[in-house]
């Protein structure tokens, strides 16, 4: 049944960890179809639309995506996707100014300054809305360490970009006849480069499941660069098999920002409190001011004059990484600090707790044990550690233990966190007696934690009340309930090849004088030397009971071809043991007993068989007492009325 139990179990986890695996590789494959589409969708209209259009219209879908699901959330969140909003209209908005300025290069009047202005006004608004978005995500959640680090890493991202791009961007920024135009423009990749490292700092902030909106912002972020970079790098912005590929740049850029917000991860808080970030987080903060430095040296030897712009960025990066440096030894020290007094509050726990705490690794080696397995189970700690399960555990509970342990063992294989497993078992103690212990055992890094609990007294208590509840208080004889279902079970168990089961009903005759005369502590003592007596007079497969005053029962069961005259024989020898004297102090009573037998029949029940042996005892009781009776045997229906003696 046991193993049954667990097959179940297993075909159970199976089939759940088939449906994640499906519901996983479902929701995969469904955001990368919708990540696809928004790529082709933005290269197809950049081909079959003009960019004049295409591109500022790419920006108000986008801005309206966002703040559709802006008013799904609350809060922060629905706030910072609002600013983003803003931002993204606000860049469609100067798309389009920019692009005015450079068909009126050559006209008069008040329209080119006018343009300008809105155009600063609007590129403003369109950096000031994005970073002010990223930098409420960047301080959502943490200490204030932690938040100073995420804006840092995205600044020394952001910072070295614009030192790397600005040769190469500022230096064709002023070849095209129109400098402010040009400078605009520049403003776009400004915004597109200070979001873009704010991004990817945070990116590692989340939790794996919750990147992928971070991811798809990021590379929109690139596209919207790329896109931006080929507009006023170049003289004349390129082509590639007929597509234009600032356009496209701009239109998958902007499909991705409509898409991000929808995706796992699009409303998460981005402050996740992860202090020991991954390997690529703290790489990705550094990498960017390899490439600054790099590219600083070679516009150096190249004979590139060095100006205060580029002065100014590099020392921006090389300040805001010195500062980053002293924020993580900081908060390194006080993690430090942290640990020690949560390791001491911890240890302090384990030390003290009565609870035996083991760790296991997967292997099934004990990797260590808490100092109460020596109050607990005598062992030394120290003297565990390295042994195999299972551990001291009696046979009879080893398969128990291991089938727990193997079901935990192939939910950490599947990647299931489930609920831990509680087994109850027998441990050998030091001094080789056993000890009842409940432990609960649940997945840790190492392995597996057993959480053991020494429950020998409660199950000593449990086993005393059952006790009491199936045996008379005073004999520690079966009680009539126990004694009926004793019978019932022999009635269930007989075959025919076997001699039926045989009931004596008995009562003390003369005990009530006893108990009269002599006081209750006598009629007590009576009892207690009649219950002892009746032990002795059966054999060891037999049972007997006190059903209450001083009535006894006897349950004879028989082997195959057992004599029928046995029962009689049993019965004569109860007969001969309880009318002997009974010692009461110094003074000695003189009882008999009237003996009523009842042999079983098909198709009787316990009740019907102890009703039998009662009658066949009041027939004892009326033919003159202290004599056996044996009851006829009659169909189960046909019941006798109580004799009168």
């Amino acid at each position: 049944m046991i193993q049954a139990s667990a097959g179940r179990d297993r075909i159970g986890r199976t089939a759940r960890l088939g449906r994640l695996r499906v519901t996983k590789a479902g929701q995969a494959l469904s955001e990368g179809v919708l990540v696809a589409v928004a790529v082709v969708a933005g290269v197809v209209v950049a081909v079959v639309a003009p960019a004049g259009i295409a591109v500022p219209a790419a920006h108000g879908a986008a801005a309206v995506s966002l703040l559709v699901r802006a008013r799904t959330v609350a809060g922060r969140v629905g706030l910072r996707l609002t600013l983003s909003a803003i931002s993204v209209a606000a860049g469609g908005l100067h798309y389009v100014l920019v692009d005015q300025m450079g068909a009126a290069r050559h006209a008069a009047g008040v329209f080119p300054p006018v343009v300008r202005v809105l155009a600063c006004v609007g590129i403003a608004a369109c950096l000031g809305g994005a970073v002010a978005a990223m930098v409420m995500a960047a301080t959502e959640n943490g200490t204030t360490l932690i938040r100073l680090r995420r804006l840092l890493d995205g600044w020394l991202i952001a910072g070295s970009l614009f030192t790397v791009g600005w040769v190469l961007l500022l230096h064709r920024a002023d070849r095209g006849g129109d400098g402010s135009a040009s400078f605009l423009g520049l403003g776009r990749v400004v915004a597109d480069i200070l979001v873009f490292g704010l991004l990817v700092a945070l990116r590692f902030c989340l939790p794996h499941a919750q990147r992928t909106a971070t991811t798809v912002a990021v590379l929109a972020l690139a596209a919207l660069a790329a896109g931006d970079v080929l507009r006023i790098l170049p003289s004349e912005p390129g082509a590639w098999d007929g597509i234009p590929l600032a356009a496209a740049g701009s239109l998958v850029g902007l499909f991705l920002v409509a898409v991000a917000p929808w995706l796992p991860g699009g409303v998460s808080v981005v402050g996740f409190n992860q202090r020991m970030m991954p390997v690529i987080g703290v790489v990705a903060a550094f990498v960017p001011v390899v490439f600054c430095a790099l590219a600083i040296a070679a516009h150096t030897v190249a004979g590139g004059p060095i100006d205060t712009v580029m002065s100014a960025l590099a020392g921006s990066v090389l300040l805001a990484l010195g500062v980053r440096q002293g924020v993580i030894h900081a908060d390194h020290l006080r993690i430090t600090h942290e640990s020690v007094v949560r390791e001491d509050h911890y240890r302090t726990l384990v030390d003290r707790t009565s609870d035996v705490i083991t760790i296991v690794s997967p292997d099934e080696r004990v990797l260590y044990v808490s100092p109460a397995a020596l109050w607990v189970y005598g062992y030394r700690p120290e003297d565990l550690v390295g042994a195999r399960l299972p551990l001291y555990t009696h046979p009879d509970d080893r398969e128990t233990l291991m089938q727990a342990v193997q079901i935990l063992r192939q939910d950490a294989e599947s990647d299931i966190r489930g609920p831990g497993r509680r087994v109850s078992c027998r441990v050998q103690g030091a001094d080789g007696s056993w000890r009842h212990v409940e432990s609960t055992i649940n997945h840790h890094p190492d392995g597996l934690i057993f959480i053991s609990r020494d429950v020998s007294e409660r199950v000593a208590q449990q086993v005393q009340l059952e006790h009491l509840a199936f045996h008379d208080a005073l004999t520690d004889l079966p009680n009539r309930a126990l004694f009926a279902d004793r019978v019932a079970h022999a009635l269930r168990k007989r075959t025919t090849d076997e001699a039926p089961p045989v009931v004596l009903f008995m009562d003390l005759d003369g005990f009530k004088e006893v108990n009269d005369s002599a006081g209750h502590a006598a009629g007590d003592t009576v009892l207690r030397h009649a219950a002892r007596r009746l032990r002795a007079s059966v054999r060891a497969g037999d049972t007997v009971a006190r059903l209450g005053g001083d009535e006894f029962a006897a349950l004879l069961e028989w082997e195959a071809g057992a004599p029928p005259s046995s029962a009689k024989e049993v019965a004569e020898r109860i007969l001969t043991a309880l009318t002997q004297p009974y010692p009461i102090g110094t003074m000695k009573a003189e009882v008999s007993a009237s003996i009523g037998m009842a042999v079983a029949v098909p198709g009787i029940t316990s009740d019907q068989l102890l009703h039998q042996a009662d009658l066949a005892m009041y027939a004892a009781k009326a033919a003159g007492k202290g004599r056996i009776r044996l009851h006829h045997a009659e169909p189960p229906h046909a019941h006798r009325g109580t004799p009168n003696g």
